[in-house]
């Protein structure tokens, strides 16, 4: 092909503009679709894109999905512990609450010295390792040594300590009022002597709460030196 070869006609033209600015020719008119840009007039696919209302929605809705995302993100990175928590919370788990050596702690996490209570106080302590499990939570309770008597296991109490678990053996509520001495449970008034191995003392409740042997370790906390003498809450015998 030689270069005096017409150029083939795709079937289209564009509007121009004439030194008056006026713009016209091929046989399609004045073009609305078109754009003035530096004095000439061109497709609106040159239209700076950036400049059109439209495109700035477009830029706030973008703007507004970063931030979507970036607010999921957050939740998900708080969520995650959580939902470890919950699963401390509910798994199954059938081995023992506390073993010998295993050291009592607060809510806090805070291991609990000899002179933590005085006498005629109480505190919901946990096992360390395992203090998320719902059997854990246990009353401990201090009182004189020469007041314990009936069915306290007196070998497993230390320095005026003994200590029970806080779960109801009728409906597994949490033992968590007192009236006196005596250890009383809010669901159905089960009623329980501490001076006395926690025997029943009045209510539903079927049986005593189990006792934990405890000792004060070398370090000067408490600690268990084995399980619960019962089973935990509710059925059992």
């Amino acid at each position: 092909m030689s270069d005096d070869t017409p150029s083939p006609d795709l079937g289209r033209s564009y509007p121009t503009s004439d030194e008056n600015g006026d713009t016209g020719g091929g046989d399609g008119g004045d073009c609305p679709c078109s754009a003035e840009v530096a004095g000439e007039t061109r497709p609106s696919i040159y239209q700076d894109f950036y400049g059109d209302a439209r495109a700035e929605m477009e830029r706030r809705d973008y703007a507004k999905a970063l931030a979507t995302i970036g607010g999921l993100t957050a939740i998900g990175s708080l969520t995650a512990p959580l939902i470890g928590l919950s699963q401390v919370f509910e798994r199954e788990y059938t081995g023992p609450i506390y073993s010998d050596g295993v050291a009592l702690i607060d809510d806090a996490g805070e291991r609990i010295t000899e002179d933590r209570l005085s006498e005629g106080e109480q505190l919901t302590v946990f096992p360390e390792p395992r203090p998320g499990l719902a059997d854990s939570p246990t009353l401990l309770v201090r009182f004189p040594e020469d007041a314990y008597g009936g069915d306290t296991n007196s070998a497993f109490t230390v320095s005026g300590y003994a200590a029970y678990s806080k779960v109801c053996t009728h409906a597994g509520c949490m033992v968590a009022d007192r009236d006196g001495q005596t250890l009383v449970c809010p669901c159905h008034s089960g009623r329980f002597d501490p001076l006395s191995g926690a025997a029943v003392t009045g209510g539903p409740p079927p049986r005593s709460l189990p006792q934990l042997p405890i000792t004060l370790s070398s370090e000067g906390h408490l600690v268990a030196t084995g399980d619960f003498e019962g089973p935990i809450g509710a059925g059992g015998e």
